[in-house]
């Protein structure tokens, strides 16, 4: 397995692979690895001859008051892993090879960047489109693999490639959970032990809900208070959202009538943690 810093290392493994005809499939990730992204990895490895693995902590993504400094780090830990599934390049930059120090170019989506998550980190999804568009110039990627457990990115990236006509294509990949269905997260290592048991709360209440969903419910206040009453009788949980919004266009409904995404945010004591659903 390769392990570059340079863009143009990456651009020249591409440019060889691409006269060889192969197809190279990019699994975006900001490192800390876990089976999560595991899971993409492989997904990547058995669509694709090439696999290559961005490990990237992106800067432009977190706002001022997010855990940038903080983000948990392991190189090593992740080369280990992408090497076990298999990925053929892990490409690893400092933020200066990324952005030069006047860079001033940004990629947005509007609408579906408005709700959710987005509401509550207005820089986010902008870093977000901006750093993805940079990797799939670099990588020249035929398919890209995202986790449904960032749902409103998923989404978000999807629209981006399509109203761009980006040459890729993006797949969604199922959640990974724990044994007890907590969602796999990098930060579900800032929890101590009590609050990791109380963040299961999270899977107990979109459990129930989606129960209800697809037995037939169709009233979205009514899937949005059997949400918010279960995490509120979790003392060490604090809401911050429960939304029901279309999976078309990421907004709010009030009544279900299509594909729909169930979608939550919890602080668990100071770590916020998100989770959600999706009907087609």
């Amino acid at each position: 397995m390769y392990r570059t810093e340079k863009i143009s290392e990456v651009k020249e493994h591409v440019r060889k692979w691409k006269r060889e005809g192969k197809t190279i499939g990019l699994v975006p990730t900001m490192g800390y690895l876990h089976e999560g992204h595991g899971s993409l990895i492989k997904r990547a490895r058995e669509e694709n001859d090439i696999v290559i693995v961005s490990d990237f902590v992106n800067p432009i993504q977190f706002g001022p008051k997010e855990d940038l400094a903080t983000y948990p780090r392991d190189f090593e830990a992740d080369c280990a892993l992408c090497e076990s599934i298999g990925a053929d390049l892990i490409f690893h930059p400092e933020p200066e090879e990324m952005y030069a120090p006047d860079f001033c170019s940004h990629v947005g989506v509007e609408t579906l960047s408005e709700h959710l998550c987005g509401a509550r980190r207005p820089v986010h999804f902008n870093g977000v489109c901006t750093v993805v568009t940079k990797l799939f110039m670099i990588s020249e990627a035929d398919r890209a693999y995202f986790g449904q457990k960032d749902a409103q990115q998923l989404a978000i990236v999807r629209r981006m490639v399509r109203d761009l006509n980006y040459n890729i294509e993006i797949v969604g990949c199922p959640i990974v959970r724990e044994e007890d269905g907590l969602a796999k997260s990098s930060r579900n290592t800032y929890m101590s032990p009590m609050e990791r048991k109380a963040a299961v709360v999270l899977h107990k209440a979109l459990s129930r809900a989606e129960e209800e969903v697809r037995q037939g419910e169709k009233d979205a206040n009514k899937i949005r208070r059997i949400i918010s009453d279960i995490i509120e009788e979790e003392p060490l949980a604090k809401i911050d959202y429960v939304e029901v919004v279309d999976w078309n266009e990421l907004q709010p409904i009030e009544r279900i009538d299509g594909p729909v995404l169930v979608a939550i945010a919890v602080f668990i004591g100071k770590v916020r943690l998100i989770d959600n659903f999706i009907v087609e």
